[in-house]
């Protein structure tokens, strides 16, 4: 009981906080949404000759155009502070989410979710470099963990709601995208500039109409150099990690397909409990949270792709079932372990940049990820087939972050004197 006490007395700032753990939902809402609609837009374009490829990259367009542009959003929360971009991308995604709704060209929906990635950049470096900037380590693994489990409710409910309005219309899943505007007003209420970022800027302080950051390490840090060679590695596993991740997300309903499970509303209802088992991962993470980078990716992985493997070699939905549980709570140690890899290596003037890299790493990844899946069910002749590949990379992946951290252990350990 007393470590759950000194838990919530170290939550501070509780209405950005809580701004921020849903507003960091906004771009893998902009994925989950589609999950269950995915195979409904494939047979409205049946007649179209690349429908099977282009509906899955329309559906994951957002996640080039951030690749493409978060290095560019992370260089403007820099010079320009956080929380302005934020609202102003915060209102375009509402927009540009919904637009697709009203439109039946393909192409023409492509650009739109394009657009929408624009947005979701700058949600995204924003949010990310805002928790660094609110709180210290305790403090930042703390809101991670809470964003870890507000995810799965609020992803629960996006599954749960896709599935039906899919059903009433093909495109109707857009309509849910209007929820952005609620979320852009309670962002203009709460959220304020960080005070280092204010003095540094010369901005007049707010008034205290709620607590102010108290973090204040960007105006004291040393200038350093951006570590360039440190953030290639990130980038890389961040890379695979993303790639990985976004297997089930865009490409599950096929899954589903597969062992025969084909409406919307029953795809929905098979995922909106497993969903929740991302608690379980954030649990983990936060569990791990004393430990190496290494230990914590490698468990990642483990779990993630574990859950992938089971799901490509399921014969049953139960089986299927069980390993998208499994995968779920993989799912739920990515995106925190990931963050807070890439928070610890980066120094506070560079944090925007830094986060903006990430960005870009992770979302190519998403991009990616449907192509791949694509390319690798060529090859096999099914996508519980690319499902397996994808799991058995990750299980690799997983046990050489393990070896990097016995080696890095071996070299910390103490060599004992001889007299």
């Amino acid at each position: 009981m007393s470590k759950i006490f000194e838990f919530f007395k170290r939550l501070t700032l509780v209405p950005q906080g809580l701004i921020i753990v849903i507003s960091a939902f906004l771009p893998l809402f902009a994925i989950v949404s589609m999950f269950p609609a995915l195979p409904s837009i494939i047979d409205h374009f049946k007649d179209h000759p690349n429908a099977r490829e282009l509906v899955p990259l329309m559906v994951s367009a957002p996640g080039l155009a951030i690749a493409l542009t978060a290095s560019f959003a992370g260089l403007l929360v820099d010079k320009f502070g956080r929380v302005k971009p934020l609202l102003w991308a915060t209102f375009f995604y509402g927009v540009f989410g919904v637009t697709p709704f009203f439109l039946t060209d393909l192409y023409v929906m492509m650009g739109s979710r394009f657009l929408l990635g624009f947005s979701e950049a700058i949600i995204i470096t924003a949010v990310n470099t805002l928790i660094a900037d609110y709180w210290q380590d305790e403090g930042r693994r703390d809101w991670l963990f809470l964003q870890g489990l507000a995810g799965p409710f609020l992803g629960a409910i996006v599954i749960r709601l896709a599935g039906p309005a899919t059903e009433i219309q093909w495109n109707g899943v857009f309509l849910i995208y209007a929820v952005a505007f609620v979320i852009f007003a309670l962002m203009a209420r709460y959220l304020t500039e960080p005070e280092s970022r204010a003095n540094s800027t010369a901005q007049p302080a707010k008034p205290a109409q709620s607590a102010q950051p108290v973090h204040t390490e960007q105006s004291e840090a040393v200038k350093t150099p951006f570590p360039v060679l440190t953030m290639m590695m990130i980038g890389g596993v961040t890379l695979l990690a993303s790639a990985l991740y976004y297997v089930f997300i865009i490409s599950g309903g096929l899954v589903f397909r597969e062992v025969g499970i084909t409406e919307p509303s029953r795809i929905s209802e098979l995922s909106a409990i497993p969903s929740l088992f991302v608690m379980v991962g954030a649990l983990i993470f936060r569990l791990l949270g004393k430990q190496s980078n290494a230990i914590q990716l490698g468990a990642f992985f483990a779990v993630l792709c574990s859950g992938l493997l089971i799901m490509g070699l399921a014969d049953s939905v139960p089986l299927l079932v069980a390993g998208l549980v499994i995968q779920q709570t993989g799912a739920g140690m990515s995106v925190p372990c990931l963050i807070a890899w890439t928070q610890t290596k980066v120094a506070p003037q560079h944090r925007g940049r830094g986060m903006g890299i990430w960005a870009s790493c992770f979302f190519f990844g998403q991009f990616s990820s449907p192509w791949l899946v694509a390319r690798v069910e060529k090859v096999i002749g099914s996508v519980q087939g690319a499902f397996e590949v994808a799991g058995l990379i990750g299980i690799t992946a997983a046990i050489v972050a393990l070896i990097f951290h016995f080696i890095g252990r071996s070299k910390n350990k103490p060599v004992a004197s001889h007299s």
